[in-house]
């Protein structure tokens, strides 16, 4: 298996996260939105868990393509060089695809759907995307670049496009604008005004955008998210709402031919006889932009700054190659990461059943844990520690109640 770069990129991810909150808070520029930032973050902790999985998909067919590929490519600094550009250039036209049809745009969406940017942001990946790029990649393997390479360099290559998901950087010099896309560029990819809808898709070089005609430079402030917003932080909503929107809309075309390509036509088109679907508007009828807004828990802000910290460092549990659990036990503990995200999300909304299934799984993680040190898969010390700070956390979880639930003032 290829070395995960996600997993060693990590930490070095959020120090520079915690180096632009830092900065953010000392401007005071609101460029981090609490709500929003819990929910990216929590989709990252998933999202990487998926991203195990796909490795684990793709590196053999990967592998098959290059052992009987064209030819074998010896590595080098030039041959890495040529891989990097490769990457880079199949990557725009992935993006492009994400961007431009329906099916594209179901895997890429949850990306785009939160209304702020920044590094945080970066991370807000869908569970669905990885997975679709690679149909893009395997070229690269069918040439002869060695399958271990071409996973590494695809997972290096994004872990760069972290640096242009940013409002601090102002526009660089000319000299830079002209080839690399920058942070000024990317703000127009992110951006939903009516001038930057799918403008600059390239991933390291903005050359590609002005090579094929979808390059847009930033000439107005702009406003993020995307035209029909979630309208809610659930992560599962986020990554499956478009899927949704086209299944449904396959479902209801009274064509078998519109029920097929649907899924590859222009983003937006649907066949004829299908109702219009009600969707969320991100702007008044005056052009003020609405941004969600929800009521968390009371009390809730550190509880959920804290299990955003312990669920990273479960992650690794999942995402590294030096884990001591099977593939099994890997699933198991990301779908408890996916309730912890989903009951981040729901208590940022201050729904009923947050509480309950945070804390059912904080004790089904306990349990976890505590299974596997009896079977020595797990150190006994370390899961006795985690343990205590896992029940620990589901005591603090009982003690968080909506707004409209809690106790009153003695008097």
């Amino acid at each position: 298996m290829p070395i995960n770069v996600y997993a060693i990129a990590t930490p070095f991810v959020l120090v520079l996260i915690a180096l632009e909150v830092g900065f953010c808070l000392k401007r005071k520029n609101g460029y981090y939105e609490f709500q929003d930032s819990v929910a990216s973050l929590g989709t990252a902790i998933i999202n990487q868990c998926v991203n195990v999985l796909v490795a684990v998909i793709w590196y053999p067919v990967l592998g098959w393509l290059s052992a009987h590929g064209l030819f074998k490519i010896e590595a080098s600094v030039w041959t890495g060089l040529a891989l990097f550009l490769g990457v880079d250039f199949l990557f725009y036209w992935f993006h492009r695809f994400g961007h431009r049809t329906n099916i594209g745009w179901a895997a890429h969406m949850p990306h785009h759907s939160t209304e702020e940017l920044n590094y945080a942001v970066a991370l807000r990946a869908s569970v669905t995307q990885r997975f679709f790029s690679f149909f893009f990649y395997w070229p690269l393997a069918f040439i002869g670049f060695d399958a271990q390479w071409v996973i590494g360099m695809v997972a290096f290559h994004l872990v760069l496009q972290l640096i242009p998901h940013t409002r601090v950087v102002p526009k660089l010099p000319v000299w830079i604008e002209s080839w690399m896309n920058t942070p000024s560029h990317h703000r127009v990819h992110h951006a939903r005004n009516d001038r930057y809808l799918d403008k600059n898709y390239g991933g390291f070089l903005i050359l590609w955008d002005k090579l094929f005609g979808s390059f847009e430079p930033e000439t107005e402030e702009c406003s993020y998210g995307v035209t029909s917003p979630p309208n809610t932080w659930d992560p599962t909503f986020i990554n499956f709402q478009v899927w949704r929107e086209v299944i449904r809309d396959a479902w209801d075309a009274p064509s078998f031919f519109d029920k097929l390509r649907i899924w590859f036509m222009p983003t937006g088109w649907r066949p004829a006889g299908v109702p219009e679907r009600k969707k969320g508007a991100w702007r008044t009828k005056e052009g003020r932009e609405i941004k969600f807004q929800s009521t968390p828990l009371a009390g809730s802000k550190p509880y959920l700054v804290a299990q955003v910290m312990l669920g990273f460092a479960l992650m690794v549990l999942v995402s590294s190659e030096k884990s001591p659990l099977s593939w099994a036990l890997k699933i198991v503990l990301a779908v408890l990461l996916w309730a912890a995200a989903t009951a981040w999300s729901a208590m940022l909304e201050s729904k009923r059943w947050a509480v309950p299934l945070e804390v059912g799984r904080l004790v089904a993680t306990v349990v976890l844990f505590g299974a596997l040190a009896a079977v020595d898969v797990l150190p006994s010390m370390p899961v006795l520690a985690a343990s205590v700070v896992l029940l620990g956390s589901a005591v603090w979880a009982l003690s968080l109640r909506r707004a409209d639930e809690r106790l009153p003032e003695p008097a």
